[in-house]
Protein backbone atom coordinates (compact mmCIF):
# COMPACT_ATOMS: atom_id res chain seq x y z
CA UNK A 1 0.00 0.00 0.00
CA UNK A 2 1.43 3.60 -0.87
CA UNK A 3 0.60 5.81 1.45
CA UNK A 4 0.90 9.61 1.48
CA UNK A 5 1.94 11.66 4.44
CA UNK A 6 0.02 15.08 4.29
CA UNK A 7 1.49 18.28 5.80
CA UNK A 8 1.16 22.05 6.06
CA UNK A 9 3.24 23.13 9.28
CA UNK A 10 5.91 22.06 11.23
CA UNK A 11 6.43 18.39 10.16
CA UNK A 12 7.42 19.63 6.81
CA UNK A 13 10.57 21.32 7.91
CA UNK A 14 11.07 18.96 11.44
CA UNK A 15 9.68 15.27 10.91
CA UNK A 16 11.64 14.29 14.02
CA UNK A 17 10.36 10.34 13.81
CA UNK A 18 7.92 10.43 11.34
CA UNK A 19 8.92 7.98 8.59
CA UNK A 20 9.03 9.37 4.90
CA UNK A 21 10.49 8.29 1.98
CA UNK A 22 12.68 11.20 0.18
CA UNK A 23 11.46 14.74 1.02
CA UNK A 24 8.29 16.42 1.64
CA UNK A 25 7.32 18.50 -1.72
CA UNK A 26 4.14 20.87 -2.61
CA UNK A 27 2.05 18.57 -4.87
CA UNK A 28 -0.57 17.90 -2.38
CA UNK A 29 -4.33 18.61 -2.81
CA UNK A 30 -5.44 22.55 -2.20
CA UNK A 31 -7.02 22.67 1.52
CA UNK A 32 -8.29 25.00 3.71
CA UNK A 33 -5.93 26.07 6.71
CA UNK A 34 -5.29 28.72 9.14
CA UNK A 35 -3.17 29.58 12.52
CA UNK A 36 -5.99 28.65 14.32
CA UNK A 37 -4.79 26.01 16.97
CA UNK A 38 -3.04 26.83 20.53
CA UNK A 39 -0.51 24.17 20.95
CA UNK A 40 0.46 23.37 24.64
CA UNK A 41 3.46 25.26 24.12
CA UNK A 42 1.29 28.30 22.66
CA UNK A 43 2.10 28.81 19.48
CA UNK A 44 -0.35 29.19 17.18
CA UNK A 45 -0.55 25.85 14.74
CA UNK A 46 -1.65 25.15 11.88
CA UNK A 47 -4.98 23.30 10.89
CA UNK A 48 -7.63 22.14 8.37
CA UNK A 49 -10.61 24.81 9.19
CA UNK A 50 -13.02 24.43 6.48
CA UNK A 51 -15.08 27.87 7.50
CA UNK A 52 -11.22 30.34 8.52
CA UNK A 53 -9.24 28.22 6.48
CA UNK A 54 -7.54 30.04 3.45
CA UNK A 55 -7.01 27.62 0.43
CA UNK A 56 -3.46 26.51 0.49
CA UNK A 57 -1.27 24.05 -1.57
CA UNK A 58 -0.09 21.12 1.17
CA UNK A 59 2.82 19.36 0.69
CA UNK A 60 3.44 15.36 0.52
CA UNK A 61 5.47 12.75 0.96
CA UNK A 62 5.21 8.60 0.76
CA UNK A 63 4.81 7.22 4.30
CA UNK A 64 7.92 4.18 4.71
CA UNK A 65 5.12 1.88 5.54
CA UNK A 66 3.16 0.22 3.77
CA UNK A 67 0.54 -1.04 6.47
CA UNK A 68 -2.06 1.60 6.75
CA UNK A 69 -2.24 1.13 10.84
CA UNK A 70 1.22 1.41 11.01
CA UNK A 71 1.25 4.69 9.40
CA UNK A 72 -1.32 6.22 11.60
CA UNK A 73 0.62 5.02 14.74
CA UNK A 74 3.90 6.77 13.19
CA UNK A 75 2.21 10.22 12.63
CA UNK A 76 0.62 9.96 15.99
CA UNK A 77 3.68 9.09 17.74
CA UNK A 78 5.23 12.24 15.70
CA UNK A 79 2.43 14.38 16.76
CA UNK A 80 2.34 13.17 20.48
CA UNK A 81 -1.35 12.71 20.11
CA UNK A 82 -3.10 10.69 22.98
CA UNK A 83 -5.01 8.46 20.26
CA UNK A 84 -4.87 7.75 16.71
CA UNK A 85 -8.39 9.84 16.55
CA UNK A 86 -7.12 12.50 15.38
CA UNK A 87 -5.18 11.56 12.93
CA UNK A 88 -6.98 11.86 9.44
CA UNK A 89 -7.50 9.01 6.99
CA UNK A 90 -8.91 8.18 3.61
CA UNK A 91 -7.79 4.55 1.73
CA UNK A 92 -10.46 5.14 -1.51
CA UNK A 93 -8.76 1.45 -2.13
CA UNK A 94 -10.41 -0.36 0.96
CA UNK A 95 -13.16 2.16 1.07
CA UNK A 96 -12.44 3.51 4.76
CA UNK A 97 -12.18 7.10 6.37
CA UNK A 98 -11.60 8.51 9.76
CA UNK A 99 -14.89 9.68 11.25
CA UNK A 100 -13.04 11.81 13.34
CA UNK A 101 -11.73 13.90 10.47
CA UNK A 102 -15.16 13.61 8.50
CA UNK A 103 -16.62 15.21 11.45
CA UNK A 104 -13.99 18.51 11.96
CA UNK A 105 -13.57 18.86 7.71
CA UNK A 106 -15.78 16.71 5.63
CA UNK A 107 -14.98 18.64 2.51
CA UNK A 108 -11.10 18.42 3.05
CA UNK A 109 -11.52 14.56 3.09
CA UNK A 110 -13.50 14.78 -0.27
CA UNK A 111 -10.74 16.69 -1.60
CA UNK A 112 -8.15 13.83 -0.35
CA UNK A 113 -9.56 11.33 -1.45
CA UNK A 114 -10.05 12.31 -5.21
CA UNK A 115 -6.03 13.66 -4.71
CA UNK A 116 -5.11 10.22 -4.05
CA UNK A 117 -7.45 8.64 -6.83
CA UNK A 118 -5.47 10.64 -9.38
CA UNK A 119 -2.06 10.28 -7.54
CA UNK A 120 -1.02 7.01 -7.50
CA UNK A 121 -1.14 6.91 -3.70
CA UNK A 122 -3.39 4.15 -1.97
CA UNK A 123 -4.00 6.07 1.05
CA UNK A 124 -3.69 9.24 2.91
CA UNK A 125 -2.89 10.76 6.33
CA UNK A 126 -2.86 13.96 7.98
CA UNK A 127 -3.00 15.59 11.01
CA UNK A 128 -6.93 16.42 11.91
CA UNK A 129 -6.83 18.33 14.92
CA UNK A 130 -9.70 20.74 15.12
CA UNK A 131 -9.41 24.61 15.69
CA UNK A 132 -9.47 24.82 19.73
CA UNK A 133 -8.92 29.38 19.62
CA UNK A 134 -12.00 30.48 20.87
CA UNK A 135 -12.51 27.56 23.85
CA UNK A 136 -8.43 28.90 24.73
CA UNK A 137 -9.21 32.62 24.17
CA UNK A 138 -12.48 33.02 24.67
CA UNK A 139 -12.80 34.87 21.44
CA UNK A 140 -13.54 33.41 17.56
CA UNK A 141 -10.67 33.71 15.68
CA UNK A 142 -9.96 36.91 13.49
CA UNK A 143 -6.48 38.43 12.35
CA UNK A 144 -7.31 41.30 15.42
CA UNK A 145 -7.78 38.49 17.95
CA UNK A 146 -4.51 36.42 17.07
CA UNK A 147 -2.58 39.38 17.18
CA UNK A 148 -4.18 40.27 20.98
CA UNK A 149 -3.64 36.86 21.64
CA UNK A 150 0.53 36.99 20.75
CA UNK A 151 1.01 40.23 22.21
CA UNK A 152 -0.29 38.62 25.71
CA UNK A 153 2.44 36.11 25.27
CA UNK A 154 5.34 36.09 27.35
CA UNK A 155 8.53 37.18 24.91
CA UNK A 156 10.26 33.22 25.36
CA UNK A 157 6.91 31.91 23.66
CA UNK A 158 6.08 35.06 21.54
CA UNK A 159 9.83 34.29 19.98
CA UNK A 160 8.49 30.14 19.69
CA UNK A 161 5.07 31.17 18.03
CA UNK A 162 6.23 33.55 15.47
CA UNK A 163 9.15 31.29 14.34
CA UNK A 164 6.65 29.22 13.96
CA UNK A 165 4.56 30.95 11.43
CA UNK A 166 7.29 32.36 9.91
CA UNK A 167 9.10 28.49 9.07
CA UNK A 168 5.41 27.49 7.86
CA UNK A 169 5.93 26.58 3.90
CA UNK A 170 5.86 30.07 1.65
CA UNK A 171 3.02 28.20 -0.28
CA UNK A 172 0.96 28.45 3.38
CA UNK A 173 -0.64 31.96 2.23
CA UNK A 174 -3.40 32.75 5.36
CA UNK A 175 -4.77 35.66 6.81
CA UNK A 176 -3.35 35.48 10.10
CA UNK A 177 -0.20 34.90 8.85
CA UNK A 178 -0.31 38.23 6.80
CA UNK A 179 -1.01 40.13 9.41
CA UNK A 180 1.13 38.58 12.20
CA UNK A 181 3.94 39.20 9.65
CA UNK A 182 2.60 43.06 8.95
CA UNK A 183 2.37 43.46 12.92
CA UNK A 184 5.69 41.65 13.45
CA UNK A 185 8.33 42.47 10.42
CA UNK A 186 10.79 39.92 10.12
CA UNK A 187 13.60 42.39 9.49
CA UNK A 188 12.23 45.19 12.46
CA UNK A 189 13.98 44.45 15.81
CA UNK A 190 12.88 43.67 18.91
CA UNK A 191 11.07 41.10 20.31
CA UNK A 192 10.12 38.69 17.66
CA UNK A 193 13.45 39.13 16.00
CA UNK A 194 14.86 35.32 15.01
CA UNK A 195 18.07 34.54 13.98
CA UNK A 196 18.29 32.32 10.57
Amino acid sequence: MRISVLAWGSIVWDRQNLAITGQFEPIGPCLPVEFCRVSRNGCLTLVVDEILGAPCITYSAMSSFNNLAAAIENLRDRERMPSRKGVGFTAPCCGRQSATAIQRHPQAVKTITAWVNTCGFDAAIWTALGSNFEEKTSEPLSVKAAIRYLEALDEKTLDAALKYIRRAPPEIRTAVRDGVNARWPAHAPGVGQLAS
